[in-house]
């Protein structure tokens, strides 16, 4: 294989630094000593750190947005994992469209959608509630679960199917020790990223959210449009850690390339 030359270096080099330099800037500013946001050269300091933990709105919308993206990502899961099993097998009328269905949320605008949700759970007298939030996480995360389960469902073979179905076992549980082990990889996957698109939602978000069920990323959007002191700052720091190491253990422990896109190692 033919490598970089020394443009093409400079480039990547160029394109990593045009994409790490706003993660650097935030890191760096979580840092300041002031009461304002700054850049830590005359002086470092953790009490932006020690903030978050004194600040009990956003450590209860950090844990509300933790369950509303496991609850939401495991819905999406179970409900996608059937529909790419129909979808890649069987060959119906209205397939297309029913796909396209299902994907439709990706191609609608946050706002529209937010809007949407809005006026229907008030109408049904939900608003407030947590599982209505998740109800509409999971039609916003429903159409990366599908598309991942989809990819390792298309071209299954399903003689082993077939066999442990011939040898008297139920389909229950030929799904549970036959189809499931060999779909892992893409329903891993779509939990992964459908966990990871919950959590960081916010637009739709804002518009069903409610004091009751205000979600990190709605925290923080209210933490920058309300005060400039560097919380916000310290708290992105926080995620920005949390996430490399958890990728790493990822990565460790399974493989990212199992998990996101099914390469076998």
């Amino acid at each position: 294989m033919k490598q970089n030359g020394f443009w093409g270096l400079f480039y990547n080099a160029l394109f990593l630094s045009f994409i790490l330099a706003p993660l650097v800037v935030v890191m760096l500013v979580a840092f300041t000593n002031k009461g304002f946001i700054s850049m830590p050269f005359n002086g470092a300091s953790l009490r932006w750190f020690r903030a978050i933990v004194e600040n009990g709105d956003i450590v209860a919308a950090f844990w509300l947005s933790v369950r509303l993206a496991f609850a939401a990502a495991t819905i999406g899961v179970l409900l996608a994992v059937p529909a790419a099993l129909a979808i890649a097998r069987y060959r119906f009328p209205g397939r297309a469209a029913l796909m396209g269905f299902f994907l439709s949320p990706m191609m609608i605008p946050a706002v529209v959608l937010g809007i949407a949700f809005l006026r229907f759970l008030s109408l049904l007298h939900l608003s407030g509630s947590f599982w209505a939030l998740t109800a509409t996480h999971v039609v916003v995360v429903l159409p990366y679960a599908l598309r991942l389960a989809l990819s390792s469902a298309v071209g299954l073979d399903r003689d082993a199917e077939r066999a442990a179905l011939s040898c008297g076992a139920s389909r229950f549980t030929a799904f549970r020790r036959v189809v499931l082990p060999m779909i892992r990889t893409g329903v891993a996957g779509g939990w992964v990223l459908s966990f990871i698109q919950s959590f960081d939602e916010l637009t739709m978000t804002i518009f069903v959210a409610t004091p009751g069920t205000t979600t990190l990323p709605v925290a923080m959007y209210n933490q920058i449009a309300q005060t400039i002191d560097p919380l916000v700052a310290s708290v992105s720091a926080v995620m920005i850690v949390g996430t490399v190491v958890l990728m790493v253990l990822l990565d460790r422990m399974v493989g990212l390339d199992r998990i996101l896109i099914g390469e076998a190692q």
